[in-house]
């Protein structure tokens, strides 16, 4: 039996994970600007490795911030 993937990035193939483009990272990011966890983000572990990187190269060219102001 083939295991269902309820990964965004597994669905959908044509979307890309880049730091260039914050507002799709925004969705990953919580309240007091933390990443969020895989079972709450609901990525598999290849796209929430992905994501995370993603989102820590935008905080360091400061596309995202580090801290909730």
């Amino acid at each position: 039996m083939k295991e269902q993937h309820n990964c965004y990035y597994c669905v959908n193939k044509g979307v890309i994970i880049d730091y260039k483009i914050p507002e799709a990272l925004n969705y990953y990011i919580s309240n007091y600007k933390k990443i969020l966890p895989r079972r709450i983000s609901g990525l598999c572990a290849k796209h929430q490795r992905k994501v995370t990187s993603a989102i820590k190269k935008a905080r360091e060219v400061a596309l995202l911030p580090y801290v909730r102001t």
